[in-house]
């Protein structure tokens, strides 16, 4: 079988199930769902056509897939996946994922995202910097492989900028009045709710992975992500671009990274 199509043995399986909180699924049992017939104006896809058209964006690209997720949801309806990607220049305790979705019931537009999952907990987190959706409508299906090898390219320019935040991140020490204070700031712009406050001060104060113990904008971004594990995929995209935008500015990289 093609290498493109075939993950790589000793890859991990992003964990899918908790992110988006949808049934997860073989790739094949995606590739069998229905689609609806097309009307004047709207033109749904194949969830396997979107599959297929980041899989082979990526082998052009000489990037690698790694571990695959997939989930479907409201009768095979929605669609969300995760793909580990690696590359020449990989980091030790984190990897790029990207994040593909699809929609049969007019919820969302087709769309890819770009973010990072740490390996020690299975920390998701979407960055921003690379996204693109597609609504549902005429030529949809001439359009999207010109739009994801655009997506692709412009993941392979910030693989070092996320490199970047992560290391600044680790490297910025912070204070429990600091860190409260970003919790309380994270309600405010939306990253998580007054009952998530709980989650992220114990993820926080008593940390699960030894990698966390150290008084850093890297634990505290962890205890955030750890706490959002709950939501759905699709609330997980909004919140953690939030997240790094409200991180980035208190370690001094805010405007350093476009949000496209």
């Amino acid at each position: 079988m093609n290498a493109l199509l075939e993950p790589v043995a000793e890859k991990r399986h992003p964990n899918l199930l908790l992110h988006c909180g949808a049934h997860s699924v073989e790739r094949e049992q995606v590739l069998d769902v229905s689609t609806p017939e097309a009307t004047e104006t709207w033109t749904p896809i194949p969830h396997g056509e979107l599959i297929r058209t980041v899989e082979t964006a990526l082998h052009a690209s000489n990037l690698i897939i790694g571990g695959t997720a997939h989930s479907l949801s409201h009768d095979g309806a929605r669609y969300f996946g995760l793909m580990e990607i690696s590359s020449e220049v990989d980091a030790e305790d984190y990897c790029w994922v990207l994040g593909l979705r699809n929609s049969h019931d007019k919820t969302f537009p087709a769309g890819v995202t770009a973010g990072a999952q740490v390996f020690v907990c299975d920390n998701l987190s979407f960055s921003g910097e690379v996204k693109l959706a597609r609504r549902h409508t005429r030529f949809i299906s001439r359009d999207m492989p010109l739009l994801v090898e655009r997506a692709i390219g412009r993941l392979l320019g910030t693989w070092h900028d996320q490199g970047i935040r992560f290391e600044a991140y680790k490297g910025h020490e912070i204070e429990d009045r600091a860190a409260h204070d970003l919790i309380i700031r994270a309600v405010d712009v939306g990253i998580c709710s007054n009952r998530m406050i709980p989650d992220v001060l114990a993820a926080w104060r008593q940390p699960a992975h030894g990698e966390f113990e150290a008084r850093t904008v890297w634990s505290l971004f962890n205890s955030f992500t750890e706490a959002l594990k709950q939501g759905n995929l699709a609330e997980l995209l909004k919140r953690t671009e939030a997240l790094h935008g409200l991180l980035d500015g208190h370690v001094g990289l805010g405007g350093k990274f476009s949000q496209n």
